[in-house]
């Protein structure tokens, strides 16, 4: 159903490289926690945007690439709503990739508000891929690129080698810890010993 008076506008934005035999009935599907929300019957219902200007949901069947540059009107319930989406997106995605996230609220008027007020805008930060091996790199690249950025104002880059290395070191030991995790309660393979393979999915919000 449509949200009247909703406290927020969200937008969603990210593009995601996906399997080259996704047809576009497996998109719809996984999506389908995002147009359900927006009060549509199908995907091609709801891939407008809330303004005119933004693409909305777009798959360009040539490059295999879903686009995402798309506002609804919601609430904090879309934070699940989203979870849900990113794991439907998870089993059809070449490539981890991020999709950004962000709330603004449509109650809050600066010429209104008194100078303490603050406005309820929020960000949050989804990860997509299809093992959490390709999650964890672009979560990776994302970091490297921010330290980088911020630390770039004082030092060199070139000086900035052993910076990410440890951040490398600190993505290997979490990967491990999720390969080790699956290990439990498994019984062993050969003699004495338990294969590394697979991993539980991890969490997609942040």
């Amino acid at each position: 159903m449509t949200r009247y008076n909703a406290p927020f506008e969200i937008h969603v934005h990210g593009d995601v490289l996906l399997r080259e035999d996704v047809v576009f009935a497996q998109i719809q599907d996984a999506l389908k926690p995002l147009w359900q929300y927006a009060g549509a019957r199908s995907l091609a219902a709801a891939s407008e945007s809330a303004y005119e200007d933004e693409p909305g949901i777009r798959f360009d069947a040539n490059a295999h690439l879903l686009q995402i540059c798309w506002t609804v009107p919601g609430d904090e319930d879309f934070r699940q709503v989203m979870e849900e989406a990113c794991m439907g997106l998870n089993e059809i995605a070449s490539t981890g990739a991020p999709l950004e996230v962000s709330f603004y609220d449509t109650e809050f008027d600066e010429e209104e508000e008194s100078t303490e007020a603050e406005a309820r805008d929020d960000f949050m930060m989804c990860f997509v891929g299809p093992t959490p091996a390709a999650i964890m790199q672009v979560q990776r690249d994302l970091l490297v690129q921010d330290v980088v950025h911020v630390m770039e104002r004082h030092f060199d880059a070139a000086e900035l080698g052993e910076v990410v290395a440890s951040i490398d070191t600190l993505f290997t030991q979490r990967f491990e810890s999720l390969v080790n995790s699956m290990q439990l309660g498994r019984p062993p393979r050969g003699h004495g010993g338990s294969g590394h393979g697979g991993g539980r999915k991890p969490r997609h919000l942040h």
